[in-house]
C-alpha cells in the first residue's frame, strides 16, 4: 500500500493529515508513505521530520500518481473550488479518506463516483463505542470549544473569574453555552476553569447531567423535546415553530449574559437561528457572541462567516475552522483518527479492504465501485436506492 499525503490547498487550512510520529507504525505494516513537499510546514512539521520518520517527499502530481490511498484533511468535497483540480488527478485506483462534506456537496460525490474513486468521509464516522478513536468530528470539536472560550475571553472587556481585591470585588462573567455536544461541553469546561459563571442549554434533555457535572447550570425550557435526538446522537432538525418558541424562552438568558457561545449545527442542513438581532440588542454593551455554527449560516441572525462584526455594541465572531488555528495539536489528533481508521480497514496482509457489511465501513463509505453509495446522498442527488449492496473489495 502506498499512502499519499497532499498539501492542503484551502486558505487557512493549516492542518496536515499525518504527523511525523504517525509514519513509523505505518511503515511497520509494509506500507510506504509519500508526502508532498511542505505539506506539514504550517502545522509545525517540517519536511526533514517526515524524511527522518521514513516518508518520501514528492511533488503533488507524484503523490497522486503513486499513491493508492490518499489521506487529506479536506478531500475535494470539503475543499470547495480549491479541490476541483484534484478531481482530475483521481482514478479508480484511489481511495481518499478525509473530511468530504458529503451532505453539503453531493455533486462532488457524483463526480468522484464517475471516476471510480472510493471516498471515505470522516464526518460520517458513527458514534459507537468501537469507533470513538476514529471520530475526527469529536476531536476537532473539542478544540473548537476550547478556542471559542479563549476568543471570548480576549474580546470581552471584563474578566472571567471573580476576584476579591483591596480595590473591591469583581463579579464573574456570565457565559451561556447553547448546544452541549462535544464543542459545547469543552466550552463549558474551559469557561469553568477560567472562573466564569456558566449556564447551558441543549435541546436534548439527556445531556443535563453532563452539563451539571461540569459545574454549569442547565437552562430548562418548557418545550417538547421528545424527538430532539437524531441519528448518531446528534441533535435532530426541528420545525420553525419549535425554534421560534425556543428563541422566545431563551431570550431572557441571552439578555443577562456577557458571553454567548453557540454550537447548534445539524449535519447537512442550515444551522438553526437561535439568536435574533433583537436578542443581540438586549445584551449588555461589550458582550461577545462566538458562533461555532457560522459555516452553515450561524445560530445568530447577524453572524457573518469568517468575520468579526460589532452590532448593537456586541462583538459577534463567526469562525468556520477554529481547529486549523491550533494546527500542531489538531493535526496530531486527526492523524490518530486516520491511522486508527486505516487499521480498521486493513486486513492481515496489509491490504485495504472495503467491506460494506461492516457497520463502520458502511456508514463512512460515500462512493465505491463507480456508485454513490451513501443512501442520504443518493436521495439528495435524486438517485434510486441501490438494488443490492456493493461487494467487499480490496483497493490497495
Amino acid at each position: 500500500m502506498v499512502i499519499g499525503i497532499p498539501r492542503e490547498l484551502q486558505p487557512g487550512e493549516d492542518r496536515v493529515a499525518l504527523v511525523p510520529a504517525s509514519i513509523p507504525p505505518l511503515l511497520k505494516t509494509g506500507a510506504q508513505v509519500i508526502i508532498e513537499q511542505g505539506a506539514g510546514t504550517r502545522a509545525g512539521c517540517p519536511d526533514e521530520a517526515y524524511t527522518t520518520a521514513g516518508a518520501r517527499l514528492a511533488t503533488r502530481d507524484q503523490v497522486f500518481a503513486e499513491a493508492d490511498v490518499l489521506l487529506q484533511v479536506r478531500t475535494p468535497g470539503a475543499a470547495g473550488v480549491h479541490g476541483t483540480a484534484d478531481i482530475e488527478r483521481l482514478s479508480s485506483k484511489h481511495t481518499i479518506i478525509g473530511f468530504a462534506d458529503p451532505l453539503g456537496s453531493p455533486e462532488t460525490a457524483r463526480s468522484l463516483a464517475s471516476r471510480g474513486v472510493t471516498t471515505i468521509s470522516m464526518e460520517l464516522v458513527p458514534r459507537i463505542t468501537r469507533a470513538q478513536s476514529m471520530d475526527a468530528l469529536s476531536s476537532m470539536a473539542n478544540i473548537a470549544g476550547y478556542k471559542a472560550v479563549l476568543i471570548a475571553a480576549t474580546t470581552l472587556p471584563r474578566l472571567f473569574p471573580m476576584m476579591m481585591t483591596a480595590a473591591g470585588t469583581i463579579s464573574p462573567a456570565r457565559v451561556f453555552v447553547i448546544g452541549a455536544g462535544v464543542a459545547g461541553l469543552q466550552a463549558i469546561a474551559t469557561a469553568k476553569r477560567l472562573g466564569a459563571r456558566i449556564e447551558a442549554y441543549d435541546v436534548r434533555p439527556a445531556v443535563k447531567e453532563q452539563i451539571e457535572s461540569l459545574g454549569a447550570k442547565f437552562v430548562e425550557l418548557p418545550l417538547d423535546t421528545a424527538a430532539a435526538e437524531g441519528q448518531g446522537g446528534y441533535a435532530a432538525a426541528q420545525d420553525e415553530s419549535f425554534y421560534r418558541r425556543q428563541r422566545e424562552t431563551m431570550a431572557r438568558v441571552v439578555a443577562h449574559s456577557d458571553v454567548v457561545i453557540t454550537t447548534a449545527a445539524i449535519p447537512g442542513k442550515k444551522s438553526p437561528v437561535l439568536i435574533t438581532g433583537e436578542m443581540v440588542a438586549s445584551m449588555p454593551p461589550g458582550s461577545v457572541i462566538v458562533d461555532l455554527a457560522a459555516e452553515r449560516g450561524g445560530n445568530c441572525e447577524l453572524t457573518v462567516a469568517d468575520e468579526t462584526i460589532v452590532a448593537h455594541g456586541v462583538t459577534i465572531h463567526g469562525p468556520t475552522n477554529l481547529p486549523a488555528t491550533v494546527p500542531f495539536h489538531a493535526s496530531q489528533l486527526y492523524a490518530k483518527n486516520l491511522t486508527t481508521l486505516l487499521a480498521h480497514l486493513r486486513n492481515k496482509e496489509g491490504t485495504l479492504v472495503i467491506d460494506p457489511a461492516d457497520e463502520i465501513t458502511r456508514e463512512i463509505l460515500v462512493t465505491h465501485q463507480g456508485e454513490v453509495v451513501a443512501p442520504r446522498l443518493r436521495d439528495a442527488l435524486g438517485l434510486a436506492p441501490l438494488s443490492a449492496p456493493v461487494a467487499a473489495a480490496a483497493t490497495a
